[in-house]
């Protein structure tokens, strides 16, 4: 049985008889969360499993001009938390028909209601950089989750990984390293150095 197989026996497992069960799926930019999310959610049940992207909830670049911080763009503070909050409380109270909002990075911009949760889905797997970070107001989402895993690589494998990603989004080698060191990393570090602790790591 492969590892991505063993974990997702281990969340099924861990759910046993519960309607919803919530699984946070945390990482640093770069680490594969998205990924990883996805390649459960398709081990599960047909119809029994949805990804939530923290992504979704990225403020709109006008909203980050307008407060400085289109440079910090992906930092924890440039993200609508209050509404990413609500939708977790609504997704662990079961309600019907959530939608949910999806990034779109060809467009830099979020598709609200991109998605559709409905009460028949039991596992919700819900991936972002900062589900584990301990610092308020991030801190408070923790009684949210179920079962929250963590997805450790190496620092370099990060920074390679994402000199490739700004690459396929067509930046030069230039504009991928400034961003990366300006942008990237500085939030890379921020997760590493204040997480709290995931009941499983997952090494990629």
């Amino acid at each position: 049985m492969s590892e991505i197989a063993t974990l997702a026996a281990s969340i099924f497992k861990h759910a046993g008889g519960r309607k919803r069960f919530v699984v946070a799926v945390a990482g640093p930019p770069g680490s594969g969360k998205s990924t990883l999310a996805q390649r459960l959610g398709d081990l599960f049940p047909q119809g029994s499993a949805a990804v939530v992207p923290m992504d979704g909830f990225h403020f709109d670049d006008v909203v980050l001009d307008a407060r400085g911080l289109r440079p910090r763009k992906g930092a924890p503070e440039t993200f609508d938390f209050y509404g990413f909050e609500a939708l977790l409380k609504r997704i662990r109270d079961n309600a019907s028909e959530i939608a949910i909002p999806v990034f779109d990075r060809g467009i830099e911009l979020s598709r609200a209601g991109a998605a559709i949760i409905g009460q028949e889905v039991k596992f919700v797997l819900v991936e972002g950089n900062y589900l584990l970070l301990d610092e308020e107001p991030w801190n408070r989402l923790g009684p949210l989750f179920d079962f929250c895993i963590y997805v450790d690589v190496a620092r370099d494998e990060l920074d390679r990984r994402l000199r490739q990603r700004w690459d396929e989004h067509g930046k030069t080698e230039a504009e991928a390293r400034a961003w990366i060191d300006s942008n990237d990393m500085p939030n890379i570090d921020r997760v590493l150095a204040r997480r709290r602790q995931a009941d499983l790591v997952f090494r990629s």
